[in-house]
């Protein structure tokens, strides 16, 4: 290999390795943690001194901190921006097409237009050094904070999602204050000329009163103004709920959606269900429910009846036997059996450290095994080869009691037969 060769070889993989740090941000990536936790640090600051730099006594004894720690801020801004910019041609969706290409197309993205916002008015102060209203716009960095806040991707998500239905919410409401400020104006511009000479006067108070703000500047004083003043406010109290309620519906669903990927994604890994398909894993998943379990927290004891099982998404377990202790962990289960079968707990179940598990009761249990053939037979071929192999089952048990699983498995095929 050429040195030019080994050259551009160490280039991909120093610009891959930063993408991943940068734009991937894998949870198990300590230095890209780091990094987004460093700027989102840095991100905050700068609007806390944008915001005391405002502040007479501040800007006047600290200008000379707040500007170096605005250069500062501007220059690690910057080097980040080029980084992304460098690295763009990393991104999935523009994957085969030539640098020059990917970097435009970069460059125009929302997330890339803001980083830009973060740092120009630093440079245009130069060119246009008395334009003030470049330090307002400086507060733009903390849009920034999109790009390392999931529950602000989830609401930008939201707003996208529901936009349709957001939207009509607004014609509604602009058409409204243009009905009542059009009725108002015709009501009162006789007795208050000079606040309700036209609609468009007449609009702000709509909009004041719809939004139940009520400044007091312009109020109605004829009886049928003021009857037609509490009709618009009782309207209000219902026309202006409608963006909220959509807004925390469509959050509800968006986090919703995200737990059950989640759930429907580690679920798919648990052996006992790997080959199922997706219509069956999903039915499973509804019956589900979750449970964080702290460290050293009982989850079930030896020789209590078993009312569920239990699914490991993360963490682990420790199971204490007659014969021994032994550790459980993502993507294993335990009490499939003991719920199967109607048998007491063969062990004792503590969490080692704090987990994310799905509970599966015995009645949701018992709907699966009737309900769905494929299930069933899943669960019943992998306890049978769990109790004829030894392996796997989580506790050791005597002969004796295998041979009871072993008719009651029996017992319950033919039931279902």
């Amino acid at each position: 290999m050429s040195e030019d060769s080994a050259n551009a070889k160490g280039r991909s993989t120093l610009r891959y390795r930063l993408y991943e740090i940068l734009e991937v941000g894998a949870v198990d990536d300590a230095i890209s943690t780091v990094v987004d936790r460093l700027m989102i640090v840095l991100i905050v600051a700068n609007v806390v001194a944008v915001v005391l730099g405002t502040v007479p006594n501040i800007a006047m004894h600290y200008a000379g901190a707040l500007a170096i720690f605005e250069a500062a801020s501007i220059t690690i801004f910057s080097v980040e921006y080029i980084i992304r910019l460098w690295i763009s041609v990393e991104r999935s969706h523009v994957a085969g097409q030539g640098g020059l290409r990917s970097r435009l197309a970069y460059i125009v993205t929302p997330m890339a237009l803001i980083d830009l916002a973060a740092i120009l008015p630093f440079f245009l102060a130069f060119i246009v050094p008395d334009l003030r209203i470049l330090r307002i716009i400086r507060l733009l960095r903390l849009f920034k904070l999109v790009r390392y806040s999931p529950a602000l991707v989830t609401l930008g998500r939201v707003f996208r999602n529901e936009r349709r239905a957001l939207a009509a919410t607004i014609v509604v409401i602009l058409s409204l204050v243009v009905i009542a400020g059009s009725i108002i104006y015709y009501l009162e511009r006789v007795a208050q000329p000079e606040v309700f000479g036209h609609i468009p006067q007449a609009m702000w108070w709509a909009i004041a009163t719809l939004t139940t703000v009520g400044y007091g500047d312009i109020v109605p004083v004829t009886d049928f103004g003021r009857l037609f003043g509490g009709i618009v406010m009782l309207f209000g109290l219902g026309m202006y709920a409608l963006p909220i309620g959509i807004i925390a519906s469509g959050f509800a669903n968006e986090i919703g959606q995200r737990d059950f990927a989640i759930t429907w994604h580690a679920l798919a890994r648990v052996p006992i269900f790997s080959h199922l398909d997706a219509e069956a894993i999903a039915d499973i998943v509804d019956l589900l429910k979750a449970r964080i379990v702290l460290p050293g927290q009982m989850i079930a004891r030896i020789g209590d009846p078993a009312e569920d099982m239990f699914f490991i998404l993360s963490g682990e377990v420790d199971i204490q036997t007659r014969t021994g202790k032994f550790k459980l962990g993502p993507g294993e289960y335990f009490g499939e059996i003991a719920l199967l079968t109607g048998a007491k707990r063969f062990g004792t179940v503590r969490a080692h450290s704090r987990c994310h598990l799905m509970s599966l009761s015995q009645a949701d249990f018992n709907h699966l095994m009737l309900g769905n053939a494929q299930i069933r037979t899943a669960i019943l071929d992998v306890i049978r080869s769990r109790i004829d192999t030894g392996a796997g089952i989580g506790v050791e048990i005597t002969e004796k009691e295998a041979e009871g699983i072993r008719e009651s498995l029996d017992r319950i095929t033919s039931g279902f037969a």
